[in-house]
Parts: structure tokens; C-alpha cells; sequence
């Protein structure tokens, strides 16, 4: 693997445990403030972003390369409302898409078909996630100040379970 692919995919790793880190933040304000179902489903996505950074991590052993460590980022950890709490995700989730299509970017300026090749997995991933906190951005709009609204959503939230992704 060529040391700039290498490079790129240590710095997505990084990427991906602050998504963990951030999501397990969100997954302690919704408990805090009584949501159990939207801080499970904060939970679930804990786990995904885990197996994410993982993905890459056994990707960049398995071409041979190394895994260099930064500090992982401090999230925030308070939002206005559940519904600021998502469009948070949402501009987070955008700017991780970006940083997946650069990493494909990197793979074809370095050749690198291989690395491509496993990156159109986290492409199709990163669709996934934009479509599904997009609509639950767009369901809590449509709830608004309706408390019965959100506690519908946040019992449809609880039942949320995370299934490890075959690789």
C-alpha cells in the first residue's frame, strides 16, 4: 500500500472513533434528559461507527501498511433539543460522506484499485446513514413542540438493533 493511501486511511480511523465518541455523547444527553429509545439508537450507531474504524483498521493490516494513533477529537456534548441533536448527525454524517469521497480520490491519484474498491462499501454506507437521520430530521420538524409526537418516536427509536455487518 502506497504510504500517502496509508496515511489517508489512518486519518479516516481517527474519523471514525470520533463518530463513535460523538454518538456516545448524543447517547448520554438523550438519557439525560429521559429519551431511552433515541439514546438506544445512539447506541447502535456507537457500534456501527466502532465496526466502521475497525473495517479499515484490519483493511490497512491486511495490505500490509500500519496504524498511526492522533487524539481523538472532544465532542460536544449538549444540544438545544432532540431535533438539534440530529441535524448535528446529519452535517456530521455529510462531512463524513467528503471524507469518503476524498479517500477514493487518494485511491485513484495513487492507483491504488484495491483500496477503491474497498471504500465503495463505505460509500453505499454513507448513502445509508444521510437517508435514515435525514428522515428523522425531517419526522422531528414535523413534530415540533408535540410531546406525545416525540415520545412515538422515541418508543419506534428503542427497538433499534445493531447487527455486525458481514465484511
Amino acid at each position: 500500500m502506497k504510504k500517502k493511501m496509508e496515511k489517508a486511511l489512518n486519518k479516516q480511523v481517527n474519523a471514525e472513533m470520533y463518530s463513535s465518541y460523538l454518538y456516545l455523547a448524543m447517547e448520554s444527553y438523550f438519557q439525560s434528559i429521559s429519551l431511552s429509545g433515541f439514546a438506544k439508537w445512539m447506541r447502535g450507531q456507537v457500534q456501527e461507527e466502532m465496526f466502521h474504524g475497525m473495517k479499515i483498521y484490519d483493511y490497512v493490516h491486511e495490505r500490509g501498511g500500519r496504524m498511526e494513533f492522533e487524539a481523538i477529537a472532544k465532542p460536544e456534548t449538549e444540544w438545544k433539543s432532540p431535533l438539534a441533536a440530529f441535524e448535528h448527525i446529519l452535517a456530521h454524517e455529510q462531512g463524513v460522506t467528503a471524507l469518503i469521497n476524498n479517500l477514493i480520490d487518494v485511491a485513484l491519484d495513487v492507483r491504488d484499485h484495491a483500496a477503491k474498491a474497498f471504500l465503495d462499501w463505505f460509500i453505499t454506507e454513507q448513502v445509508e446513514e444521510e437517508s435514515t437521520v435525514g428522515e428523522i430530521v425531517a419526522r422531528l420538524r414535523l413534530i415540533g413542540d408535540d410531546s406525545s409526537g416525540l415520545f412515538l418516536l422515541d418508543s419506534e427509536l428503542s427497538k433499534r438493533v445493531f447487527t455486525m455487518p458481514v465484511k
